[in-house]
């Protein structure tokens, strides 16, 4: 599973990263997370808001955190 959490690096941002690694911890599956940071790439994703949640190319939220419980749901899809 490829995770990508699209930010600038702020706190929200952040903590989303911290939330997305636990909610794939707490479903056993192996992944990569990565953190894009890059405007144009964030832009050219589609996202206007940050913090978003891509996972495996599918946008799954953007300007929200989502709960744990939220992100497992969204990673299990």
């Amino acid at each position: 599973m490829f995770i990508q959490i699209l930010g600038t690096g702020c706190a929200k941002c952040t903590k989303l990263a911290t939330l997305a690694e636990e909610a794939a911890r707490k479903l056993g599956v192996d992944y990569t997370l990565e953190k894009v940071t890059e405007i144009d790439r964030i832009i050219g994703m589609g996202v206007i808001t940050t913090p978003a949640l891509v996972v495996d190319g599918q946008l799954k939220c953007s300007g929200t955190l989502p709960s744990v419980e939220q992100i497992v749901k969204m990673l299990g899809e």
